[in-house]
């Protein structure tokens, strides 16, 4: 073996060695677990259309509040909300969809939240609210 190959080697088992030693943070998702839900009519200011595809639809809007409980200790940023919402006759208002909505910030133990979200107005209330869970990064996604 020439000096060049053992120079080769001698890198490569040292860059295999520093990779035992230093293991970059893991960026998990931290499930955030949501209760005590609720909804109500949103104000007059927020409108009633909702537009797609180029059409405007009539539109309902609602505000769903709830609580959020994070176990982690640390601050969850950008988590998603993720839940089933069917209208009066058990046909869900979103289709083909479960994520609801986000919530920027939640500290960690129970806090409050809420999210927006647009029903056809053709769906008749009250609405139904299941299956809600949440999950986020302990550092903001860019």
């Amino acid at each position: 073996m020439n000096m060049r190959s053992l120079l080769v080697i001698a890198i490569s088992v040292g860059m295999w060695m520093m990779g035992w030693l230093y293991t970059p943070p893991a960026w998990a998702l931290t499930q955030i677990k949501v209760s005590n839900l609720s909804y109500e009519e949103c104000p007059s200011e927020f409108g009633n259309m909702v537009t797609s595809g180029g059409a405007s639809q009539a539109a309902t809007c609602f505000i769903i509040t709830g609580t959020a409980e994070n176990p982690s200790g640390k601050y969850v940023y950008d988590a998603d909300v993720f839940g089933r919402i069917y209208d009066a006759n058990n046909n869900p208002v979103m289709q083909n969809r479960t994520r609801v909505g986000s919530i920027d910030e939640v500290p960690p133990g129970k806090s409050t939240f809420e999210i927006r979200v647009s029903v056809p107005a053709s769906q008749p209330t009250p609405l139904k609210l299941e299956q809600f869970k949440a999950s986020g990064f302990t550092s903001r996604v860019r």
